[in-house]
């Protein structure tokens, strides 16, 4: 596996009691950000779950190329807060996870925790528990999380909703500057938009089949299915 491919799937079945999609061969590099559509139960949750090593493949295999402590950030659903804890609390569990033991970690996990909270522009909730957010509050912190670790693979389920526009916005924002240091991401998106303006490949899942495309081959079969 070259340096940076992120990670690899070969000939990945899906699934639980019986596969969901074809075999899935391909690999992510470093920077690529990818968009997973497809109608709802198709799949692509249990992707996600399994390349993030929560969910058995039925057949195949996948090999992440990142370091074991903090190379790989998730994001599910249901977005796994710790609920009565404090936003600052969830966010430093990112940061920790994303730092080698040594004398200065206690700062810089404070610093990462403090600089994701300012950059998802949630910094008046530092110190409120996250039961007490809304959805889309919730989400930025969970975002937060994610960014103070600073993973290599960002896998993230459905991470924008709830979110307005305005906040769609800041959060790809910031999600891009990860990607501009090299983090790869794989997101499962509904709405196609968010996809065409973030994303520059595509995963579509439909009726068990399984295509890779980038963004312009994308684009270009919407069009061509448009004009039929």
């Amino acid at each position: 596996m070259s340096d940076d491919v992120v990670l690899s799937l070969d000939d990945l079945v899906i699934g639980y009691d019986k596969p969901l999609v074809e075999p899935i061969s391909l690999t992510v590099k470093e920077g690529e950000i990818i968009a997973i559509l497809g109608p709802s139960g198709i799949g692509k949750t249990t992707l996600v779950r399994t390349i993030a090593g929560l969910v058995r493949p039925l057949a195949g295999n996948f090999n992440l190329n990142l370091e074991k402590r903090g190379g790989l950030g998730y994001i599910p659903q249901r977005l796994g807060l710790v609920r009565h804890a404090t936003v600052a609390h969830n966010v430093s569990i990112g940061a920790r996870a994303g730092i080698r033991f040594s004398k200065s970690m206690f700062s810089e996990r404070k610093e990462r925790t403090y600089d994701a909270i300012r950059a998802l522009g949630i910094e008046d909730k530092t110190t409120e528990p996250v039961r007490r957010l809304s959805g889309g509050q919730q989400r930025r912190v969970a975002t937060a999380r994610t960014l103070a670790q600073r993973p290599k693979l960002m896998l993230a389920d459905e991470f924008l909703g709830e979110l307005d526009q305005n906040n769609v916005d800041i959060v790809l924002g910031v999600v891009n500057q990860l990607v501009e240091k090299g983090t790869a991401v794989i997101m499962v998106e509904h709405h196609e938009d968010n996809a065409r303006s973030f994303a520059t490949r595509i995963w579509e899942i439909n009726d068990s089949s399984f295509s890779d495309l980038s963004l312009e081959e994308w684009e270009a079969q919407q069009k061509g299915g448009e004009e039929e």
